[in-house]
């Protein structure tokens, strides 16, 4: 029997000899390798409780390095947007409510990358690699679907702390669940869902996109600074879209028993009619910054803190070949 070929045209068509087949093969295998785990990863059966655990772990460390880092500018963010008219803005007790608020960010963000993370992988292996992009959105959507629970009310007592209507997570807590009822701390629950599963989805989106394409680019894996930038790109440029739903949630949050606002829709009318289409962009450039940041900070801290726990779990001593395997 003659060596292998690749045949197409007998008179045309080279002959390879064994060694130089292998060598075909190898490579062809090799980039098939390359870009799976650049997209899926490594083929491997799915772990849903690992990559669960992981998940909460990562979210929840990678959620209180943020919120502590930055919370000062999220507080001038909010008062900025909390404002009506002209109004002055305090700058004093810049991280009134901190201490409540991580309460309820280390369970919400725990509970948003751990149902996101085997999401997105089992997404993943459903759909083909042209509609990674759909996988990553849904992902996020029902991460952040999953995580309002604990958000909303998080959110709204720190909102209320932030703009001095309560000196203490407790009391806030206490005072509107008397004043207002259990729903009180529900409250721009809708407008909170309209501002962050678009947002999740789409920062989340576009950060596993970036990274693919770049990965693909460069065919190696990112290091921490790299995951940063990208981190801080999808951060800050979801946030500018989203100002308008933040500005409308922040409006139904602190109005408090007052109802000022009748909904989403009435509040959007009355601030346009009171104050200007402006006002619906208040607070944006705090707002940019501080996802921009916290992206940063936020992807940088999850990748890493991803990578640990795989190097521990593997017992790999090199990190680049214990991110391989992810």
């Amino acid at each position: 029997m003659g060596p292998p070929t690749l045949a197409m045209d007998k008179k045309s068509s080279p002959q390879l000899s064994p060694d130089a087949f292998k060598n075909y093969h190898k490579s062809q295998v090799e980039t098939q390798k390359l870009f799976a785990s650049v997209s899926m990863g490594k083929e491997k059966p799915f772990d849903f409780f690992r990559v669960l655990v992981d998940g909460v772990i990562a979210g929840g460390t990678a959620g209180v390095v943020v919120e502590t880092s930055l919370y000062p500018i999220d507080t001038i963010k909010t008062r900025l947007q909390a404002v009506r008219g002209g109004g002055k803005i305090v700058l004093k007790g810049l991280y009134n409510g901190l201490a409540g608020n991580l309460a309820g960010v280390l369970p919400a963000s725990a509970i948003f990358v751990g149902v996101y993370e085997p999401t997105k992988q089992k997404l993943l292996k459903m759909f083909p690699d042209n509609l990674s992009a759909f996988a990553h959105l849904t992902a996020g959507a029902i991460g952040g679907a999953a995580s309002s629970l604990i958000r909303v009310p998080t959110e709204v007592v720190k909102t209320r702390m932030q703009t001095g209507q309560f000196a203490s997570a407790p009391d806030a807590v206490r005072l509107i669940v008397r004043k207002e009822g259990f729903r009180g701390l529900y409250a721009g629950y809708s407008s909170f869902l309209l501002r962050d599963l678009p947002f999740d989805a789409m920062q989340f989106c576009i950060y596993e996109q970036i990274r693919i394409g770049y990965k693909l680019a460069a065919k190696r894996d990112l290091n921490d600074a790299e995951n940063a930038v990208i981190g801080a790109f999808s951060g800050a440029l979801t946030g500018a879209i989203t100002t308008p739903l933040d500005v409308i949630k922040t409006r139904l949050m602190v109005q408090g028993s007052a109802n000022q606002y009748k909904g989403i829709v009435d509040c959007v009318k009355t601030i346009v009619r009171e104050e200007g289409p402006p006002a619906l962009l208040k607070g944006i450039g705090p707002r940019v910054l501080w996802i921009g940041i916290g992206g940063s900070i936020f992807f940088g801290v999850l990748e890493r803190t991803k990578l640990l726990l795989a190097q521990r779990r593997d017992g790999k001593q090199n990190p680049e070949e214990s991110f391989k395997k992810d």
